[in-house]
């Protein structure tokens, strides 16, 4: 097996999982999650049964994230997100803030605890009734802008003045 593949807990909404291996770039396949277990057999998983597909560190570590939510703000860019899950369970995570890794399929997205053994979750659109932006964390431009300062052509808004 290449090194390619990546190590993965399917989480199924019925509870139940499957460990294996993915190719990152190429793992759903017509509406089904391909894998090979740790047996070596190929299995499919139908996408709309799965609930996340943890990409995770090791297999002997099965703990999914404990922590579901962050303590603060986070501090990486992208999008900050709170998905609520078909049986109600509700996590957050980080998103990029990048249309083109929007796919079809679902969402790739960063744990709050990225020192646990999931490093990321892809969560299909199937699993979820809601996800919500809370906060869009800024990159280089943000700051870049911030350092800038207001634009003194910018009007005060109701007479306030500008600066």
């Amino acid at each position: 097996m290449g090194s390619t593949h990546k190590k993965v807990i399917v989480r199924k909404l019925d509870r139940d999982s499957v460990a294996g291996f993915v190719n990152p770039s190429a793992f759903v396949v017509d509406g089904k999650v391909e894998m090979l277990n740790t047996s070596g057999q190929v299995v499919t998983v139908e996408l709309e049964e799965v609930k996340g597909v943890y990409f995770v560190r090791d297999f002997d570590d099965p703990n999914l994230p404990a922590r579901k939510t962050f303590a603060t703000r986070p501090r990486t860019e992208g999008l900050w997100v709170r998905m609520r899950f078909r049986d109600n369970e509700v996590m957050e995570g980080l998103m990029p803030n990048n249309l083109a890794h929007l796919g079809t399929d679902g969402f790739l997205v960063t744990p709050p605890d990225t020192r646990s053994n999931t490093q990321r979750i892809f969560v299909p659109r199937s699993a979820l009734t809601e996800i919500l932006v809370l906060a869009v964390i800024g990159g280089q431009h943000a700051r870049r802008r911030a350092a800038a300062g207001a634009d003194v052509r910018q009007p005060g808004l109701f007479g306030e003045s500008s600066t």
